[in-house]
């Protein structure tokens, strides 16, 4: 990256890590504070911690095309001033429902896909996917983070303290957005990171992509089910005070991130990936049997974390990669869009439905619930085919180009395997094989340098 594109990555990353810990740090915390809160039911629990993501579902695409509109700073300021409204509404309540508002709009602030649109306006194609890859590493250390420090949060300033803190972070996003990120020379449509209108009924109809998309939220739903029976068995089977929950899950954690770098590499780098996918699966049902049925013990309470977290974190990791191969060459944002707003409506189900099932059959029901998912998952996982592990490149072309000429004379050169040409916007989206790409006859064709996106 230059230096223009870096003062603009680390930022937004910054950003979007200051908001995705504000709605994580809760989660660690928040089942055993919601006992003291007036209406309290196991069911609205369950509808607190994941109310953030219904609204987050619904309003992300929408605010990314507003995006478009009326520019991003102004749409990503805006969501931020939400997030921040909805934690002081938390933070000033003493019943259930209070905290539910609170949450919902926290997601209101939905600021994801505008996030992605201005990361794609201060990047060129080639250095694009590192971006995203940083914000990607941002998000799921923001996720370690909170697990770790929300319990140590909690015996400092308690949960209202940390509602408090989270709207404090959101304003200090919004000076970090306003005097550290870049403006853009100009904002353009992304098809590689925005969603587009007219696609949504091709991506809707794949169904090796909404396989995907009910993996996320399968995965989600049992992450944000999870946390709402995980707080009681620490205390009420293991005898783990709130405050020491924290050393807990920071020795499964770090391990389980070592241990998930030489999957992800089996994964990627020596083609195993339906193998590791599946085992990953198998993994999470595995764990969440464990939980459910030996949870009065310290050994395997944590060894069905550490099964958890490992999966999870694979999960997390190649799911994005295999919804890029997998999406068409010229849909990959709305192909995106549409996983982003699975998975948070993931998390909005494995709260509702998660919270239910704890006050009809305690911690047993949460878990075993759990599981039956990750079994569902696996069947529909199982039929799944694999993408070829191919590249995706984006060409300039001109604006009086015949687009149908030039998709059939690309597709003539060896190593190019898909093409389309969006005349409207200049570019040329092709998937390729790296090691057999003529490149010489692209340039020739083209009469310009192709830059590899992906």
């Amino acid at each position: 990256m230059n230096t223009l594109e870096r003062k603009g990555v680390i930022p937004i990353a910054g950003i979007y890590g200051l908001r995705m810990l504000g709605l994580f740090l809760i989660l660690p915390v928040f089942a055993i504070y919601a006992e003291g809160l007036e209406g309290y039911s196991p069911a609205l629990l369950g509808l607190a911690l994941g109310a953030y993501g219904f609204t987050m579902a619904m309003l992300q695409i929408p605010f990314g095309w507003l995006s478009d509109r009326i520019g991003r700073k102004p749409v990503i300021a805006a969501g931020l001033v939400i997030f921040a409204i909805g934690s002081v509404v938390a933070a000033l309540s003493d019943s259930i429902w209070g905290v539910i508002i609170g949450r919902a709009l926290q997601g209101s602030g939905a600021i994801a896909a505008a996030m992605m649109a201005l990361l794609a306006d201060l990047t060129r194609e080639e250095v694009r996917s590192k971006a995203m890859a940083m914000v990607g590493i941002t998000i799921g250390s923001s996720f370690t983070l909170a697990l770790i420090i929300g319990p140590l949060l909690d015996s400092w300033i308690g949960v209202k303290g940390i509602f408090w803190l989270i709207a404090l972070l959101a304003l200090v996003s919004i000076a970090v957005l306003y005097l550290l990120v870049p403006d853009p020379e100009q904002s353009g449509n992304h098809r590689d990171v925005e969603s587009q209108p007219g696609e949504f009924g091709r991506i809707l109809a794949n169904m090796q992509l909404l396989r995907l998309d009910l993996g996320i939220m399968i995965l989600n739903a049992i992450m944000t089910a999870m946390f709402v029976a995980l707080p009681f068995i620490l205390r009420d089977h293991l005898h783990i005070a709130s405050v020491d929950q924290a050393w807990v899950y920071l020795p499964v954690l770090v391990v389980a991130m070592i241990v998930m770098v030489p999957l992800i590499i089996m994964a990627e780098a020596k083609g195993k990936m339906k193998q590791v996918f599946l085992t990953s699966i198998t993994l999470i049902g595995i764990a969440c049997v464990l939980l459910a049925t030996l949870h009065e013990s310290m050994v395997s309470v944590v060894a069905g974390l550490f099964l958890f977290f490992v999966a999870y974190n694979v999960l997390e990791a190649t799911l994005p990669s295999l919804i890029s191969r997998m999406a068409p060459i010229d849909a990959k944002g709305t192909a995106m869009g549409v996983y982003s707003t699975s998975q948070f409506f993931g998390a909005f189900l494995g709260g509702a439905v998660g919270g239910w099932g704890y006050g009809q059959y305690g911690v047993e029901g949460v878990f075993y619930g759990a599981s039956t998912l990750a079994l569902l998952w696996l069947l529909v996982a199982a039929g799944m085919r694999m993408p070829a592990m191919r590249s995706a490149m984006m060409l300039h072309v001109d604006s009086d180009a015949d687009a149908l000429a030039l998709e059939a004379g690309l597709l003539q050169i060896t190593g190019i395997y898909e093409a389309k040409v969006v005349v409207e916007e200049n570019t040329a989206f092709l998937r390729v094989d790296k090691k057999l790409l003529d490149r010489p006859a692209v340039d020739l064709l083209l009469g310009v340098k192709a830059v590899e996106s992906v």
